[in-house]
């Protein structure tokens, strides 16, 4: 299994110059949450943006990876405004391989439950006897991409009816 890691609200810390959250190009909290775990996991920082920002390009890098990869199975950390695009992404290119986007609505440097949960259910879920597929892990459902969504209003994930 590898994580790659893309930024996102899960990986943002406070700058105090600039008073913003920013994306470090770390992977510092993936890295905490996984101290705990028994198993050791490669872990690639790839892109390290908002999902607001990541593109095609980015995109199409984060395929790549995975398509060169000696591994099947997949946790890829993504910010949760633009989750569901990506993972569209991947299922029209990727068929053959276990895929699980997993992201946090609060930063773990603000929040260490939320991200240290949905990376615990994404790795569970990612070492079960699941299909292949690209699903999404966020707010206590994993799922196939085109199955959960962002409910802005409410600032939770969703099965989609």
């Amino acid at each position: 299994m590898l994580i790659l890691n893309s930024g996102g609200t899960f990986n943002k810390r406070y700058n105090k110059i600039t008073g913003e959250l920013d994306v470090p190009f770390d992977n510092l909290a993936i890295e905490a949450i996984l101290k705990n775990y028994n198993d050791s996991y490669d872990i690639a920082g790839v892109v390290y943006k908002d999902s607001l920002e990541i593109d095609i390009n980015d995109r199409k890098m984060l395929t790549n990876i995975i398509l060169e990869s000696k591994d099947d199975t997949f946790i890829v950390i993504h910010g949760t405004d633009t989750i569901d695009e990506t993972a569209e992404f991947f299922d029209a290119i990727l068929e053959d391989r276990k895929i699980i986007l997993v992201g946090s609505m609060n930063p773990f440097e603000i929040d260490k439950v939320e991200a240290s949960f949905n990376l615990g259910i994404a790795i569970g879920f990612a070492n079960s006897d699941s299909k292949n597929g690209v699903y999404i892990c966020m707010s206590g459902y994993v799922k196939l991409w085109n199955q959960l969504r962002k409910n802005r209003s409410i600032g939770k994930f969703e099965i989609v009816e």
